[in-house]
């Protein structure tokens, strides 16, 4: 048996596996009280708001694929904001920009992710929303202790806040200082913003329902809409270099809801992939799936050989050159062409023994692509280490991470499931609402400032997110979830896992432990939406050999530390036997696993 760093959990009665432990035990008390896959996924989802700070946050957004036991078939959940109404290409250029800022009031979209939380729990969850805050509210009322990066996090920032982010010198510099590993940490004020959705959900009455939709109207509408709408008017100084007012307004909120909508799927392998639509990147991974598929060669499949690494990471390349030129919200896309056999042949036809470095956009349906003017100046390496606001840079190609995003996955005794990626309103990403306790985020940077483009800016649309997660089913029925954080690495890192696991047959935390890979070489979803052409990340576990092989296909190949990419969950089921089994990420030492 192969040596993993934890074991794979198996049981019957449920499974969570998430970013942060106390998340997935919070979940895994939901389920053991009775509450459903729902119920759990709500409670942690809020709990890694407050636990997780730097790394999701209420005023950032989720999406979530769900099956549930009375019907299997997978649907998305969109808890992803729009463009507010006043953010048009013309501000943005009339400013003197011409990329949107990574950081600040400018930046942020409508925030999606508490009312995608509720309208999951009241659609399919039992538990009141009393229930399912408890745990959040506790932790940021009485504190819990914090993990060693929220502190490194704030330490990274500290001038930022002190001279510009006065509001957030106040709740992360207390005693002038940034917060330390292990110290208990409280957060009154979205301690208290929770207990008033709750009491605003009590005074509609004792329907379960009813409260769950007066608190959605209290966050919309009411007490919280008013707040981001009065803050959003200040200016505060964002990665631009200067000062500027946010654009969302109460307005903004009350004309926002979180919508269900059908999946992207692709048949693969015996079995069906489910995705989000093509405003996200998650169709990247149904496509190079495809590709691989279309080169009719087992060794493609291979995630320990030379051969096998090069045909996944071109496929990726291929995919992820296909999501800059089709991919976004603000115009067509052709999806059908993009997922057809005879497109994956022919995009199949283009990877040989050699590893271009240029970005090869296809012509889906013989259409021609078109590139954003900032990606065909061939937009070089520029991420400024020096500013840690600026977006979600996960994974630098020197290995170091310097934010990121989370995930929790959760599959019950009934057989519903559940796979969530939430992320943005990120602590450092802009000033903090004080009578709130949390910033906005600042997912507007993944939209251009070019007309025409299907990822252009368009108010009302939603921006091309990198949050992709991830459920797979056999037979109608689902036996996966799973995610990962990590931009535009959670693609290229779930890829290798559904073939160790799926095809090699490699069990949960086995898939998960193997050592990790992920390219650079495309534009990135991030201000300052660089790359680095040609080069592979890959963590230094793997084979010498393997290393050596794939410089000589031409990979630019950057060892980093043997743990340091890859942040996957996943949980699975076994409809036949009704096994349940679930596994986590080691690496970080914080994403953990649990179930009976």
């Amino acid at each position: 048996m192969t040596f993993t760093t934890r074991p794979t959990l198996q049981g019957t009665f449920g499974m969570v596996s998430s970013t942060h432990w106390l998340a997935s035990q919070s979940a895994m008390g939901v389920l053991e009280r009775g509450g459903n896959a729902f119920d759990a996924a709500v409670t942690a989802g809020f709990v890694l708001h407050v636990v997780e700070p730097h790394l999701n946050g209420p005023g950032g957004e989720v999406p979530a694929i769900v099956a549930t036991a009375q019907d299997p078939r997978p649907k998305v959940l969109c808890g992803q904001g729009p463009a507010p109404a006043a953010a048009t290409i013309a501000h943005f250029r009339s400013l003197g920009m011409d990329l949107i800022p990574g950081a600040g009031p400018l930046a942020a979209a409508v925030p999606g992710a508490v009312d995608a939380w509720l309208l999951l729990l009241r659609e399919h969850g039992t538990f009141t929303l009393a229930d399912v805050l408890e745990p959040a509210i506790g932790y940021a009322a009485a504190g819990h202790p914090l993990v060693g990066r929220v502190g490194e996090t704030v330490a990274a920032v500290r001038s930022l806040f002190e001279e510009h982010w006065p509001t957030s010198a106040q709740l992360w510099l207390r005693d002038g200082r940034p917060p330390v590993a292990g110290e208990r940490f409280t957060n009154p004020a979205y301690a208290r913003t929770l207990r008033r959705l709750v009491k605003a959900g009590q005074a509609a009455g004792g329907d379960r329902e009813a409260q769950i939709e007066a608190a959605r109207r209290a966050w919309g509408t009411g007490f919280v809409a008013e707040a981001i709408d009065e803050f959003s008017r200040r200016p505060f100084r964002d990665s631009s270099g200067r000062a500027h007012a946010g654009l969302v307004t109460g307005d903004d909120l009350a004309a926002y809801s979180a919508t269900w909508e059908a999946p992207t799927t692709l048949d693969w392998q015996g079995y069906s992939v489910a995705k989000t639509g093509f405003w996200g990147q998650g169709p990247v991974l149904l496509q190079a799936l495809a590709v691989l598929d279309a080169l009719d060669d087992d060794g493609a499949y291979d995630t320990a050989t030379a051969a096998g690494v090069h045909a996944q990471v071109e496929a990726l390349k291929l995919a992820f050159a296909d999501r800059e030129a089709w991919y976004g919200d603000s115009a067509d896309v052709p999806a059908t062409a993009l997922l057809s056999p005879a497109y994956a042949r022919e995009r199949a036809g283009l990877i040989g023994d050699r590893a271009p470095a240029e970005l090869r956009p296809g012509r889906p349906a013989g259409a021609q692509p078109r590139l954003p003017a900032h990606v065909r100046r061939g937009a070089g390496s520029r991420v400024d280490a020096s500013d840690p606001t600026t977006g979600e840079p996960t994974v630098r190609s020197d290995g170091v991470t310097r934010g990121d995003t989370c995930h929790v996955d959760v599959v019950d005794r009934w057989g519903n499931m559940i796979s969530a990626t939430p992320s943005g309103g990120w602590l450092q990403s802009s000033p903090t609402i004080p009578e709130l306790g949390f910033p906005l985020g600042s997912r507007l940077q993944m939209f251009w400032l070019e007309e025409g483009l299907p990822s252009s800016l368009v108010p009302g649309r939603r921006p091309r997110t990198t949050l992709s997660p991830t459920m797979v089913h056999r037979d109608g029925e689902p036996v996966l979830a799973c995610g990962t954080p990590g931009g535009d690495q959670q693609d290229q890192w779930q890829v290798p896992f559904l073939l160790r696991h799926l095809v090699g047959g490699q069990h949960l935390q086995e898939a998960i432990d193997a050592p990790a890979w992920h390219t650079v070489s495309l534009p990135a979803s991030f201000y300052p939406r660089d790359s680095e052409p040609g080069v592979l990340l890959m963590e230094d576990r793997f084979d010498a050999d393997v290393v050596t092989a794939l410089r000589a296909y031409g990979h630019e190949v950057r060892l980093v530390d043997a743990w340091s990419l890859g942040r996957l969950c996943a949980v699975s089921r076994d409809p036949g036997t009704g096994v349940l089994a679930a596994g986590a990420n080691p690496r970080g030492m914080q994403g953990y696993a649990c179930g009976r």
